[in-house]
């Protein structure tokens, strides 16, 4: 195994699957050239030159639209958006198409591509280029959906939906790309991830947290420092947002009597909403607190560092309210933090 980062991990996955597929190509503004906004497309023009490395012009749905006809067409591009709030001009393509032509065309063509595309904020980027706007998408049938928070789950997610035969929408997080984790040095020991399944990343007993992409890590953060005040919390990060592991979320609640949904986007209409009622549903009767969840202040994204941090959901906030929960079932005495 080898330390390295999400960033790299990425890069050398995509060149392992172009190595291994002649059909995959990448598109996207600025990945040739420049390699990319972020890097992560290094080196892959030179190797792999102009024919399957292809920087486009700055028109999203133009060019979401050419990889949709490509996809039809037995090719399986990797489009790049530089921020998945660009995606939105690509709405139409994405939900109308994309989504939409297996079953549309009665399963006669399928269309294998991934949109990848970073989001978060943190990045002092502004109101326009710090949303976290996964829930459109997950919203729709005929779309997948993952968030890998880890590089080894970087590695595995991209290599499945590389492959999958309908079209994913791959979400990276900005404030992921320098994290480290342990990966193989031969990518080809690791498998593809199934999309659609969690993974509990800690086991407890006393309360269940649940978080994708960033979160995920605060979660577990917050986790170790509810062990060090004596409480068992179990981890569950998600992973795929579509299709979404229900049973996994609710065998965990069942175990722990309570959770707690952690989420980098705005608590009305969120992911932890729909999360938040699966546990009803499936775990009710095993519920000792109200589910409870973490999210971003519902305004704009300010500009100013000290603004922004303050309308994003951090570590602190999550503790305050996992304590809140334990108080809640009578396991904890634990005060609020302040």
């Amino acid at each position: 195994m080898a330390i390295t980062t999400y960033r790299q991990a990425l890069r050398d996955t995509l060149r392992a699957e172009m190595l291994r597929d002649e059909n995959v190509l990448l598109m996207g503004e600025e990945i040739g050239v420049f390699e990319g906004s972020y890097k992560i497309t290094e080196g892959l023009l030179k190797e792999f030159g102009p024919r399957r490395v292809k920087d486009t012009p700055i028109a999203e749905e133009g060019f979401v639209g050419a990889a949709i006809g490509a996809a039809m067409l037995g090719l399986r591009p990797v489009v790049e958006l530089m921020t998945i709030n660009f995606s939105l001009l690509a709405l139409d393509q994405i939900v109308n198409h994309a989504a939409k032509i297996y079953g549309m065309f009665g399963g006669q063509k399928s269309v294998p591509m991934v949109i990848r595309t970073p989001g978060g904020g943190g990045q002092q980027l502004g109101a326009t280029h710090s949303q976290n706007v996964e829930l459109y998408y997950a919203f729709v049938p005929g779309l997948k959906v993952v968030a890998p928070s880890t590089p080894l789950d970087a590695v595995a997610l991209m290599k499945a939906s590389i492959r999958d035969d309908d079209p994913v929408l791959f979400l990276e997080n900005l404030a992921l790309y320098n994290t480290k984790g342990e990966v193989p040095e031969d990518l080809s020991t690791v498998q593809p991830a199934e999309i659609g399944r969690a993974a509990v990343t800690r086991e407890g007993t006393d309360i269940t947290i649940i978080g994708y992409s960033r979160m995920a890590h605060v979660a577990r953060d917050v986790a170790e420092k509810l062990a060090a005040e004596g409480f068992s919390a179990e981890v569950v990060d998600l992973r795929s947002l579509r299709p979404l592991d229900r049973e996994t979320i609710v065998q965990s609640v069942r175990k722990t009597g309570c959770a707690v949904v952690a989420e980098d986007d705005w608590l009305t209409y969120g992911i932890g909403a729909e999360i938040a009622a699966t546990i009803q549903e499936g775990a009710f009767d095993w519920l000792d607190a109200p589910v409870r969840r973490v999210a971003m202040a519902e305004v704009p994204l300010p500009y100013a560092k000290s603004l922004e941090m303050a309308a994003l959901p951090s570590g602190d906030d999550l503790l305050t309210v996992c304590r809140e929960t334990l108080r809640a079932t009578g396991r904890s005495t634990v005060e609020t933090a302040r």
